[in-house]
This record gives C-alpha cells, structure tokens and sequence, in this order.
C-alpha cells in the first residue's frame, strides 16, 4: 500500500552543520550502564584516558547514556563545545546506535558522524572477573571508536526504486504459505520448486498428532496457489545466478524443459528446508 513506511506527521530537523572541511572535534560518551559495565570496568579511568586521544575536545562518563537526559546533555555538548563527531562507548549498537545517530541529528550533524564501542558485550561481560584486563581493553575499543571517527564524513540518504516482487525459494508448505502471504497483501510472487511438484516433505505426512488430515491441507493450500493470479509457480526449476542487491535482485532459473528465464525482483524468501548438521570437530560425533 502507498501508506507503508510513511509516518502522519514528518519529524522537523535543525539544518545540517557543514563541517566538512572542519578539523575532527571529537566527543565520547562513556557508559556504565549501571553496573553490566560500571561493576567490571574502571569508567572514569576510562575518560580520563579518552582525554589524551587526538581530536577528543570533550568526555565524560554517563550512568545511562540511552537515557532521555544524556541524550538532551549530548544535545547541548554538541553545540557547547562545537563537537563535529560523537563516539558513544556503551552497549551494541545492533539496538542503541540509530537513536544515537538520532540525537546528534537533533544538534544538526550529519546522523553519520557517529561511531560506537561495544564496551559491554565485547568486554564487560566476557571479562567480569577481569577488571583490570578489562579496563585496558575498553581502552583499546575507545581508541579504535575514535580513530575512526576521525576519518568519518557527512553521509546522505538515497532512495531507490525497489522492484515490487517477490522470489520464494522452495515449494513446500512454509515456501506455499509465505508466497500466499506476500500474494494477499498485492505483490507479484515467483516460487521456485526443484521438484515436479508443490508439497515438500509434506507430501509424506498424512495425519498430524491430533489425527487432522494433513493431505486434505496441503491440497487446498496448492489449489489457493494456482488459483493466484499474482504467483508464478516453476516446478522442477534450479536456480543458475543471483545478482544485485536488496531491492533489485536478477536470478536466472534454469527449466524443466531446459531452457532459462531471468526473473527480477525486489526480495527473496528461502524456504528450502534444512538438514541437522552433524559436527565431527570439537570431539563431536
């Protein structure tokens, strides 16, 4: 639908500083996350050696520095000391780095002036009784945070054209029940099946343990699949080649009959299944 991805009312920003040209003034953030950090790592030990790093013109410690506060301080270091990068030294920035990124666009740099250290995950917590070894690598990760963000320049944001199709890899029941789903809310759909027909393992299931008539199931979800007129389905089709990227993918099929087609799409589903992995290393097996 033409709704998605957009939001009632647009957030409003300071215009971006130009700071291109600027020498790095850098900014760290150091965080004991109450004690996941505090408790194993010497923080203010921590700062007062970030102090030393070239271009670091400002740090200091904070007890959460997610918090909605810390990121009204940063907010107002930025601007106090004319900060041009920001490094953060806390927790993964798998969660926490775009409400970061976030808060120094709200001071008007550029979103990717911006690093992170994992000072928790990547040290704390695999050195909790390691405190001095620990205080040393937090160190380490602070200056590599930093002698990144010296190299880091303004990023911009692009927009793409994303091909509104899907490529569903496997024909089997999860493979069927994806490709409906996409189906039902309007894109295009091609399924893919090494097989001369849908089903997968399902096909040699009859009865589930509450004794419900499995066939009876997997016949009615491949008649909804043919009667799609948004899903292609390839039977007894081997993938050559996939290319591209997120948003714009060209795979090349090879046919029953043995001829090739190259299908455009925006995203891929893999539904192939999988095989337990029986490991011999590590004196297994």
């Amino acid at each position: 639908a033409s709704a998605r991805n957009s939001l009632i009312t647009k957030k409003e920003y300071p215009l971006e500083l130009d700071v291109i040209n600027q020498e790095p003034r850098i900014g760290v953030f150091i965080c004991h996350c109450g004690i996941n950090i505090g408790g194993y790592v010497a923080v203010p030990q921590v700062v007062e050696y970030t102090k030393t790093l070239p271009n670091v013109v400002y740090a200091e410690d904070n007890l959460y520095t997610c918090s909605q506060d810390t990121q009204k301080r940063i907010v107002e270091m930025i601007k106090e000391h004319k900060l041009n990068r920001v490094v953060v030294a806390s927790c993964t920035p798998r969660t926490h780095e775009p409400l970061f990124r976030e808060t120094i666009r709200e001071a008007g740099l550029n979103p990717y002036l911006f690093e992170m250290a994992n000072i928790r995950d990547q040290c704390s917590w695999i050195h909790m009784n390691e405190s001095e070894e620990a205080t040393e690598k937090a160190k380490d990760l602070v200056t590599m945070a930093v002698a990144k963000a010296r190299l880091l320049t303004p990023l911009k944001r692009v927009e793409i054209d994303v091909i509104q199709k899907a490529l569903v890899i496997g024909g089997g029941i999860a493979g069927m029940v994806s490709s409906l789903s996409l189906a039902e809310q309007g894109f295009e759909v091609f399924l893919i099946e090494k097989e001369k027909e849908l089903g997968g393992n399902l096909k040699h299931i009859y009865y589930t343990i509450e004794g419900r008539n499995v066939q009876r199931f997997l016949r009615r979800t491949i008649e909804k699949i043919k009667n799609n007129r948004l899903i292609k389905v390839f039977t007894g089709a081997n993938i050559e080649s996939i290319s591209g990227y997120i948003g714009n993918y060209e795979t090349e099929i090879l046919l029953a009959n043995g001829t090739k087609e190259k299908l455009k799409h925006g995203v891929v589903i893999v539904a192939t299944g999988a095989q337990e992995y029986q490991p011999t290393e590590y004196l297994y097996g």
